[in-house]
């Protein structure tokens, strides 16, 4: 491959709301594997997660916007936003590849994916189009994870990277939880997001969609 090829690193998601823990995985993967640009990426109407108490996807869209502006080699995607109707990676990772064929892309997931995978839409297809990049926490077995990793590559021919990302235990149904109870969220979420979040009155109550403003 020509040294012009760029590589490009692909971190999907709700992001409902987005905090760090997705900002240290997509850092961690863009320094271990010198990719030049991690590309966040809001997801429309994901088939998989019941769609009451997810805010409207030009929030989740903003609050992304938000949360990676002050890093230049984080930029934001619309393209699941745009394209309507239930989101799926394999469509996504194809919509890329033929847009941009000179660039490899690096599929980066938690480590409970890898044991999920194989249940979302042709995910041969998804093999097929990137290299997948699962991030390792030291509580879930190395040992069970490179062996789950083991069984994907040789079923699927795929492209598998274990990234080490030590114990960041957040996540957004945490953050939802304590907003709702009136609990801090600082450190948790970047401070423009969490200034956002509180201004604006989001997550104070389930199934609220939320309104916009700057």
């Amino acid at each position: 491959m020509p040294d012009t090829v760029r590589r490009v690193g692909i971190m999907g998601g709700t992001f409902n709301p987005i905090h760090i823990g997705h900002l240290l995985l997509a850092e961690n993967a863009y320094s271990a594997f010198g990719l030049d640009q991690v590309l966040f990426i809001p997801s429309g109407c994901s088939y998989m997660k019941e769609q009451s108490g997810i805010l409207d996807a030009d929030i989740r869209l903003y609050m992304t916007e938000l949360a990676t502006a002050d890093n230049p080699h984080f930029q934001v995607s619309d393209i699941e936003i745009r394209r309507g109707g239930y989101t799926y990676t394999c469509e996504t990772l194809e919509q890329l590849t033929d847009a941009h064929p000179d660039t490899e892309y690096y599929f980066l997931v938690g480590a409970d994916s890898l044991f999920a995978m194989e249940s979302w839409k042709a995910p041969e297809r998804i093999f097929q189009k990137a290299a997948v990049l699962a991030a390792v926490r030291d509580d879930l077995g190395s040992g069970r994870l490179s062996a789950q990793a083991d069984y994907l590559r040789k079923k699927y021919h795929g492209s598998i990277h274990l990234i080490p990302s030590g114990n960041v235990e957040i996540s957004s149904s945490d953050i939802r939880s304590r907003v709702r109870e009136g609990r801090s969220i600082r450190y948790l979420v970047p401070e423009p997001v969490r200034d956002y979040i509180e201004r604006n009155g989001l997550y104070r109550s389930d199934g609220q969609k939320g309104g916009h403003s700057g």
